[in-house]
C-alpha cells in the first residue's frame, strides 16, 4: 500500500497537534513540511504520524508528535537563536529546531544513534545548521552559551549545570519528575519556571531516579 505522506502529515497537524493547543504558525508549518517518515525505521514508517512513541533502539523512543509540537512552541525560537539539544534520538526534532533557529548543537550519548541521526538529516537534505556530538550531557560542560536548551528525555530534577549555559533571556525546556506523572516546564535564565503540561516519557540515560527499596 502506498502512503500519501503529505496527506497524513496534514492530518497529524490538524487532528493531533493543533487541538493540543499548538497554535504557533511557524511550528505548525515546520511540522507540516518536514518528512517525519524519513527519521524512523522502515518497518515503522506506516506509523510515523500516529499518536504514539516509536522505538529507536538502545532503549530510546521517539516522542509523540503532540509532545514535539508543544516542545517547539514552548521554546519560542527566533531565527537568530543558538540552541542546545540534549538527546538527538532520530534527528527529527533536531531538524525542526534547525528550521526555526540559526544553529543547533545536539548531544547524543549513543554513538550509533548519533550516526543514524546524521544520516537521516543528510538523506532528508535537512540539518545543514545542526551539529551532532557524542556526549553524556549530564556530565558535559562548555564555555559556550545558548539562547535555548531543549532536553528531549525526562529527568528527575532539572540539571543546574545546563541552566548555567543559558544566555540572558534564555530558556530551557524539560520534562521532570517521577513516572507516571511528570511535568513539562520552561525554565528561564532569570530562574522563573512556567508549568506547561503533564505527561510521561522515558528518562534520559543516567537521569532516572534511584530505585526505592521497599519491604
Amino acid at each position: 500500500m502506498t502512503i500519501n505522506y503529505s496527506h497524513v502529515r496534514e492530518l497529524m497537524v490538524e487532528q493531533q497537534i493543533r487541538p493540543w493547543d499548538v497554535l504557533d504558525i511557524r511550528v505548525l508549518d515546520v511540522l507540516a513540511r518536514l518528512p517525519r517518515e524519513a527519521f524512523v525505521a522502515e518497518s515503522h514508517r506506516a506509523l510515523a504520524y500516529a499518536d504514539i512513541e516509536l522505538p529507536l533502539g538502545h532503549g530510546q523512543r521517539m516522542m509523540k508528535p503532540v509532545i514535539e509540537g508543544r516542545t517547539l512552541q514552548a521554546l519560542d525560537l527566533q531565527p537568530s537563536d543558538e540552541v542546545l539539544e540534549v538527546g538527538t534520538g532520530s534527528g527529527f526534532l533536531s531538524a525542526c529546531l534547525g528550521e526555526l533557529a540559526r544553529e543547533v548543537l545536539s548531544l547524543e550519548i549513543q554513538p550509533e544513534l548519533a550516526e543514524r541521526a546524521r544520516q537521516n538529516l543528510d538523506s532528508a537534505k535537512l540539518g545543514s545548521n545542526v551539529r551532532i556530538e557524542v556526549a553524556d550531557a549530564l556530565n558535559w560542560d562548555s564555555q559556550r552559551q545558548f539562547d535555548a536548551i531543549c532536553i528531549t528525555g525526562a529527568v528527575e530534577t532539572v540539571p543546574t549545570h545546563l541552566l548555567k549555559l543559558l544566555r540572558t533571556g534564555g530558556r530551557l525546556f524539560v520534562i521532570k519528575g517521577t513516572s507516571p506523572v511528570m511535568e513539562a516546564v520552561l525554565v528561564k535564565a532569570d530562574g522563573s519556571v512556567e508549568s506547561l503540561f503533564e505527561t510521561d516519557i522515558d528518562y534520559l540515560q543516567g537521569a532516572a531516579p534511584a530505585p526505592q527499596f521497599q519491604l
